[in-house]
């Protein structure tokens, strides 16, 4: 089969890879669409994020969908020709986290496509893929790239049920990737009351704007000034950019004891910690998602969620290197997508 592999930054090879075998409790599964992520353009950009850096070559991938071809032992509930999406989220189910309900924080996580431990976890941008039943779910009724848009959402979904009660909220969006615009459809659908996004491309803006903000503000030193005044105005802050800068911008248009919820990861920032005391405000991480994925893929398939806006382009896999290229361009990309 091929793969889509990573060396070094800018080091994009498609190569050949054996197949795996189908055990009991396992699908195998032909991909059909796989979408390219932010963290994937760190891999491809830089050779890493943070201090996580490639140290071998890597399989790249978590967003996808496929369709099932072989059903291992013990496996009931699915059927040859199904289109599922599939889960990167693999828990032990044993640690202490796990047995305290918190599987996103998983001491022996299998995340697809990750350079966090070494050796690294192979991602799922492969022809054949094989997977335990339990990643799988049935995405029937979805087209192949609005099921591989299903993880990117349980993001947006995770960091939801991380801000609590949503209904009648003031809500800001600081960075409107993909995340951010799912981010929108994730609050409009908890019942925000009011949303504003601000972001530095007119093209994601108006993207914003077509997928139910009622706001957008071109992101500037002074962009958020009115809302600023009087100990500002948001409930809840999505900060989906991981700049510095965003955040102390969206922190001073927060009302106090308004949340934070910080999805984007750019490193480690310098926070203003005064005015975090000052206006008793929360600052919660949201990292990755563990049920919220089957939800998604539910609420979309219910036409309560439609993300089809936001995938722009798709490629086949010979191509798949333009996706990579199409998909750091925000310009004109939202959501670039590789047909497998």
């Amino acid at each position: 089969m091929k793969a889509i592999v990573i060396h070094a930054a800018k080091d994009l090879r498609i190569e050949d890879r054996e197949t795996e075998a189908v055990g009991p409790g396992q699908l195998g599964l032909r991909l059909a669409v796989g979408g390219v992520c932010g963290s994937d353009l760190h891999y491809y950009n830089h050779g890493g994020f943070g201090a996580v850096r490639l140290k071998e070559p890597m399989i790249l991938g978590h967003e996808v969908s496929a369709v099932v071809e072989e059903i291992g032992a013990g496996v009931s509930g699915f059927s040859k020709g199904q289109l599922v999406a599939v889960s990167p989220s693999r828990p032990c189910g044993a640690c202490k986290f796990c047995l305290e309900g918190l599987p996103n924080q998983c001491l022996h996580m299998r995340f697809y496509g990750s350079a966090m431990p070494f050796p690294h976890i192979q991602g799922a941008f492969r022809q054949a893929l094989v997977a335990d039943a339990s990643q799988c779910v049935d995405a029937t009724g979805l087209t192949a790239g609005e099921a591989a848009m299903a993880e990117p959402l349980a993001v947006t979904l995770h960091a939801t049920t991380r801000a609590g009660g949503m209904l009648g909220k003031r809500v800001l969006v600081t960075g409107c990737g993909p995340i951010g615009v799912l981010s929108i459809l994730a609050a409009r659908r908890a019942g925000a009351a009011e949303i504003v996004a601000t972001d530095l491309s007119d093209f994601t803006l108006a993207m914003a704007l077509k997928v139910g903000a009622d706001r957008v503000i071109k992101a500037g030193p002074e962009a958020l000034a009115e809302y600023s005044l009087d100990k500002g105005h948001f409930d809840v802050l999505y900060e989906c950019t991981g700049v510095a800068s965003a955040l102390a911008q969206g922190i001073g248009a927060l009302r106090p004891r308004g949340v934070i919820l910080q999805l984007g990861l750019g490193g480690d920032m310098t926070l203003p910690m005064m005015a975090i005391t000052a206006k008793e405000l929360e600052l919660r991480g949201s990292f990755r998602f563990h049920p919220e994925f089957a939800v998604g893929v539910g609420l979309m398939r219910a036409g309560l969620i439609d993300v089809k806006p936001l995938i722009t382009h798709t490629v086949g896999l010979a191509e798949a290197e333009a996706a990579f290229r199409l998909a750091s361009d925000r310009s004109q990309a939202m959501k670039a997508q590789i047909a497998f």
